[in-house]
């Protein structure tokens, strides 16, 4: 076990990204197909064929999921993942004889941190695919957490680095693992409560969000849509869509007890989560969904503090 969502078999995660445009993005690719579902905890999200998850839907499995910078810019991105599937035949086959690869795709708003003209496009979708590994994920200021930024109480001259994060859980046969990027309005805070990084409220030291906003100062509400925690959760367990959507759901509680405040009008938390289990059901795992949500919960605020601590940890001391 390295520790990665790439310890669920069958997942491969790969970046790609500009250092002049402060963005990139993160496809995670489960070419034999994956059951999925989504959650979505904030009110400002910028996402791609979420609905097609809806356990109502037709579309039965997915086979890529990208995470973006460039915020509703950066959607154009699974047009790249879409291409590369394409060449290899994995999609949606229509009756037509059409394939068509279904890309659930959500963004972060990293605008105000690089040019805001460069941003994830066709091509750096096809890169990251193209760069996809099913080995360990490097984490921090990578693909699409290069830009990413927590704490913006204040403003993003303020703010801290946020950054893309992973971790892993196993009990015997089962193995669930999850990467975040973080681009949280609020702070970001490890298990015991304590700051790891956030808003340079007090003569510049990080955190204090939650302390700051309750004691009524004033802040920055032009920062509307531009926060948000993005993850994927993956399991080996065989769960149904909608075993794989509570799933989601449960692991939001993830994002909360790390970020504070989290699931804000500013923010556009989106979770999704994966059942890539093999394809012979008497070796699948066959668990409760609660009990992968509880892990789901764990493993995705490991990767956000993760995450935050590595992208900090290669810039010490840099303003966000």
């Amino acid at each position: 076990m390295s520790d990665c969502i790439t310890d669920v078999a069958g997942i491969e995660v790969g970046h790609a990204q500009s250092e002049a445009g402060n963005t990139g993005c993160t496809v995670l690719l489960c070419r034999h197909g994956a059951v999925a579902g989504v959650d979505i905890g904030g009110s400002a999200p910028g996402t791609r064929e979420t609905e097609m998850l809806n356990p109502t839907n037709m579309v039965m499995a997915i086979h890529a999921v990208l995470l973006t910078g460039g915020s509703t810019f950066g959607l154009e991105a699974a047009g790249g993942v879409q291409s590369f599937l394409v060449e290899r035949d994995i999609g949606f086959h229509a009756s037509t004889g059409v394939v068509v690869p279904i890309v659930p795709t959500a963004c972060i708003f990293d605008l105000d941190v690089g040019q805001p003209r460069i941003y994830p496009d066709h091509a750096m979708g096809l890169a990251a695919c193209r760069q996809a590994t099913s080995q360990v994920c490097p984490q921090g200021s990578v693909g699409a957490g290069i830009g990413a930024r927590c704490g913006k109480v204040l403003g993003s001259d303020r703010a801290m680095r946020g950054g893309l994060g992973t971790a892993s859980w196993a009990h015997d046969d089962l193995v669930v693992g999850a990467l975040a990027v973080c681009n949280a309005w609020g702070d970001v805070v490890n298990l015991r409560g304590e700051v790891v990084a956030g808003a340079r409220v007090d003569e510049r030291q990080p955190g204090g969000t939650e302390r700051y906003l309750l004691e009524g100062g004033p802040f920055d509400t032009t920062y509307f849509g531009r926060d948000t925690t993005l993850c994927v959760v993956a399991t080996n367990a065989a769960l149904s869509r909608e075993q794989v959507t509570k799933v989601a759901m449960m692991a939001q509680d993830g994002i909360a007890r790390v970020t504070r405040p989290s699931h804000t009008l500013f923010d556009g938390d989106v979770v999704f989560a994966l059942s890539v289990a093999p394809s012979t059901p008497a070796v699948a795992p066959n668990r409760d969904a609660t009990v992968v949500g509880t892990a789901a919960a764990q493993v995705v605020s490991r990767a956000v503090i993760r995450g935050v601590r590595a992208a900090n940890a290669a810039s010490p001391g840099e303003p966000g």
